[in-house]
């Protein structure tokens, strides 16, 4: 489990001095909930990302222990470097907006056809209960010719699981390499 620190100051000379110390800036927040201003150790928690099997993962702060689902992100632009973090409290039975990520099998015909296979949207926002919450959504291109795409209507929501992008949005496809 993820274990971070609750931070008692969010000042700018407090905040630069947990950055130095290599902590990763995050705010825990929740509908109904009190914010958690916390900080993680930053090779811990990208780590822990990285490894992470579910969307909606446990965190420890302090004495609390929460489930939470990284909802947005900041980051250097210069260096890269992650700076902060938003955590959106997974609360059963309350639904939010999720960005679930897409996952895609299979190897697209349109590549023997000089095609090139693209992402049009990496995540897909959602509302749902986090119970109903898919870990990702896993797609097969295997069928797609240059030309071809796979739309938000493509898509089949799992039970609870609610989509209110425009159904004719592309996801991936596959188009012409220059």
């Amino acid at each position: 489990m993820l274990e971070g620190i609750i931070r008692e100051s969010t000042s700018k000379a407090d905040t630069k001095k947990l950055r130095r110390d290599g902590y990763l800036i995050a705010n825990i927040y929740g509908k109904g909930q009190d914010n958690i201003n916390a900080a993680f150790k930053m090779g811990d928690f990208i780590k822990y990302l990285r490894h992470k099997e579910h969307l909606v993962f446990p965190v420890k702060v302090g004495d609390k222990e929460v489930k939470v689902v990284v909802q947005e992100y900041q980051k250097d632009p210069v260096t890269g470097e992650l700076l902060h973090v938003d955590l959106l409290m997974a609360q059963e039975g309350v639904k939010s907006y999720y960005h679930v990520p897409i996952k895609v099998k299979g190897t697209p015909i349109g590549l023997k056809n000089k095609g090139v296979l693209i992402y049009h949207r990496r995540r897909i926002k959602v509302k749902a209960a986090p119970e109903n919450l898919p870990d990702f959504f896993e797609l097969d291109v295997s069928n797609l010719d240059v030309g071809d795409n796979i739309l938000i209507r493509d898509i089949e929501m799992p039970e609870g699981v609610e989509c209110y992008l425009n159904p004719s949005i592309p996801v991936v496809g596959v188009i012409k390499a220059k």
